[in-house]
């Protein structure tokens, strides 16, 4: 067990919980970020960033959390990488943060573990990430002007992130594994009326066709069985997001689909620990709005401690 007890642990070192080790390094609080891969998160596996502000010509991933790391690294932010949290263990006043091989004590804890896009399930699918395969129409719709892809998926964000697409591409096919779309009638009726889009129904994707990019996609119908190829140059999934907060469902309120449940300045139903970023039950899923939410989780736990003291 580490004997160190930390002001402030945060659990996740993507852009909200970098932001956050930030704020309270500044705010000259203890900090230790843990994380349970290699910081840096979702981003790192984006090629490209042309949305973020600041970078005219757009920025790497991860060159993106690397500058934010140093940064938290300058204001002396001790890093945990390899640690994967599980659980957090309320003590009078302070929580024990339990992981694989080691024991925190921290008197806040801002969780930031943000969440992962449900998967297709495919090699080809993990092979192609970033490079035509992508979860997110805001991040990369720009890349796709003039182009032909599918959207799969029939969900309120399937449909909608589909008829955002059809700003950029020439031709959007949602790909849905029913004869129905599941979406709220009024996204369906939009996406029916929209001449760009098209439909294969009671249809799933086998495979995901290229070597260094997309080049098409295979696909199976599910009531005769029968597979058939054709061209396309991208490929978005919207199957579903899955929040990583299995560790705390037993401690916290969480929404009916497991996002943590917080109030306007990050907090949880337990007093002293605080998330951001995609954990937390929200609209939009933004790198933009996830710094936001590590600035403000961050002050928000700066406040708690100066009101504990």
């Amino acid at each position: 067990m580490n004997d160190e007890i930390f002001d402030v642990v945060i659990i996740g070192g993507g852009p909200a919980g970098l932001t956050a080790g930030i704020y309270t390094a500044r705010e000259t609080l203890k900090t230790i970020l843990l994380e349970k891969e290699l910081t840096g998160g979702q981003p790192t596996k984006v090629d490209i960033l042309e949305n973020y502000p600041g970078f005219l010509d757009g920025i790497l991933g991860m060159e993106l959390m690397d500058k934010m790391r140093a940064q938290a690294e300058k204001f002396n932010v001790k890093f945990g990488e390899f640690e994967d949290v599980r659980a957090i263990i309320p003590e009078g006043k302070t929580f024990r943060l339990v992981t694989e091989n080691n024991e925190y004590v921290s008197r806040a804890v801002i969780i930031s573990t943000g969440g992962l896009p449900r998967l297709i399930g495919l090699e080809s699918e993990k092979a192609l990430f970033g490079k035509g395969v992508s979860y997110c129409a805001v991040c990369d719709g720009p890349f796709y002007k003039n182009a032909d892809i599918v959207v799969v998926g029939g969900g309120d964000a399937a449909v909608q992130e589909g008829i955002y697409l059809t700003k950029f591409a020439k031709k959007v096919t949602i790909i849905h594994r029913r004869d129905q779309l599941r979406a709220q009638p009024i996204l369906q009726q939009r996406a029916f009326d929209n001449e760009k889009i098209a439909f294969k129904w009671d249809s799933v994707v086998t495979e995901i066709l290229g070597s260094d990019h997309v080049e098409g996609v295979e696909i199976r119908n599910v009531k005769t069985g029968e597979k058939s190829r054709f061209a396309v140059d991208g490929v978005f999934v919207f199957i579903g997001w899955l929040p990583n907060t299995s560790f705390v469902k037993d401690l916290l309120k969480l929404d009916r689909d497991g996002y943590i449940i917080t109030g306007e300045h990050m907090e949880t139903s337990v007093k002293g620990i605080f998330a951001i970023g995609d954990v937390r039950s929200k609209k939009y899923r933004q790198i933009a709005n996830a710094i936001g939410d590590g600035a403000n989780g961050a002050l928000a736990a700066s406040d708690y401690l100066a009101e504990r003291k």
